[in-house]
């Protein structure tokens, strides 16, 4: 049974007085329902559960009034009703709530009679342009959370490894003091793991419990199957085949020299203009996340971010590595690829900083000064390297030799490393990645 971090935020929201409604939104098949059931059956004497997909029987419950009592009234003709509804031991949970936005509207009349704590999910594939907006949002009613797939975190709580050893990685890190050469090796075989298999519970599952990449292989493919299927499903007729070339062509943007996206790759001669809306529609499904290029690389970020240039990771590399040639898994943990490992670490350190809501920029000029990342880490503006192989630092160190023109405060390289120091260039394995949280 898998960790998650949404344990703990479910636990500290029981626990708030006054809790408002709960909505959690997140990717398909990231594990909204199975942690939500699990902790509603450990915590309430009573759950009704509504799934949408499910049980369209019940989704004109709520074309009419919304008021509690008039759902309650309807939800307890169903199967799914046949519960008693006690006021403070009973949960009501409206699952795949795209199928029905009047069930997230309804929240604020939950919140208003304070009877049941309910929770509400929507996944975010389908949410763009799929059929009726709700009547309203339930603004100042509702606690709004994302979920993600596992990250490198619970991945690591998955494969065993203890509080106490993240602990003192922590502290190796705060110290800038070299991980034991054990641990160390074994952590990065763990990252070359989480790279192949990524954080979809039930891809991890797989791996967890057979250890057969075949088999992880073929669960991450079912999940693109329904992606692209959804992508026909719930985006707009007319644009929904340019969405899959769009998501089709992510492997091919990512192995050119300058990554930048380019429409003419999707399509030969293509145009932004031909596919305007299709990575908007993918990003907001949460398949996907855009890094922006800089003007300059310093602060703030986001006001020096140019809007039209891009580069589009995978916020699941295991997806994205599943959507590469067969015993491309293989390829990875045995350190066998060439160029192209480049892509596929760039696009799993993104995965890393994405799941800690974190924005994605980059830094690229015609010259060919070009910096995987900048992110902003204990207040100032650090360049990030990401060397799937022994690499230079040469982009980087002329940022730094030029003060005058770049306001930036150090340097961190990610690779297959372990913790070092020259001057302004923290050296960092890859897999710490996931601990630079301070901002």
């Amino acid at each position: 049974m898998l960790r998650r971090k949404i344990d703990d935020f479910l636990k500290t929201w029981k626990e708030t007085p006054d809790r408002k409604p709960l909505y959690i939104k997140g990717v398909r098949q990231c594990g909204k329902t199975f942690s939500i059931m699990r902790f509603a059956k450990e915590n309430y004497k009573y759950v009704v559960y509504i799934n949408f997909v499910e049980n369209p029987e019940t989704i004109p419950f709520f074309d009419g009034s919304l008021n509690p009592d008039d759902l309650i009234k309807l939800i307890s003709t169903t199967k799914c009703g046949q519960v008693p509804f006690v006021p403070g031991e009973t949960i009501i949970i409206f699952d795949e709530a795209q199928k029905c936005p009047d069930a997230r509207t309804s929240l604020k009349f939950f919140k208003e009679d304070g009877r049941f704590d309910v929770i509400c999910t929507g996944s975010l594939l389908g949410i763009s342009g799929y059929g009726k907006p709700p009547r309203s949002v339930p603004v100042g009613y509702e606690t709004i959370m994302e979920m993600r797939p596992l990250d490198f975190e619970e991945f690591l709580w998955a494969c065993g490894i203890s509080e106490q050893i993240i602990q003192g990685l922590k502290n190796n890190l705060t110290e800038e003091k070299p991980v034991h050469p054990a641990l160390n090796s074994v952590l990065q075989n763990l990252f070359l793991d989480y790279a192949v298999v990524g954080g979809m519970p039930k891809v991890v599952q797989t791996f967890l419990d057979t250890k057969q990449m075949p088999l992880v292989l073929s669960e991450q493919r079912l999940i693109l199957d329904e992606y692209r299927d959804d992508m026909v499903k719930y985006a707009d007729k007319k644009i929904s085949p340019l969405i899959r070339e769009c998501f089709n062509s992510i492997p091919k943007q990512l192995s050119k020299e300058n990554k930048k996206f380019q429409y003419s790759v999707v399509r030969q001669n293509g145009k932004g203009s031909q596919f305007l809306g299709c990575i908007q529609w993918i990003e907001d499904a949460g398949i996907i996340s855009r890094c922006h290029n800089l003007f300059l690389p310093e602060l703030p970020l986001d006001g020096n971010a140019i809007d039209d240039v891009f580069k589009v990771y995978m916020n699941d590399t295991g997806l994205f590595v599943s959507m590469l040639d067969e015993g491309t898994q293989q390829d990875i943990l045995q350190g066998n690829l060439y160029g192209y490992k480049g892509a596929i670490m760039e696009n799993l350190i993104a995965g890393v900083l994405t799941k800690m809501d974190r924005k994605l920029y980059y830094f690229h000029k015609d010259s060919g000064l070009e910096v995987d990342f900048v992110m902003r880490y204990k207040g100032g503006c650090h360049l990030v390297e990401v060397k799937a192989v022994t690499g230079n630092t040469k982009s980087s160190k002329t940022v730094l030799a030029h003060p005058e023109k770049y306001h930036v405060d150090g340097v961190i390289k990610l690779g297959m490393y372990n913790i070092g120091r020259q001057d302004r260039i923290l050296t960092l394995p890859m897999y710490m990645s996931f601990l630079l949280t301070e901002y």
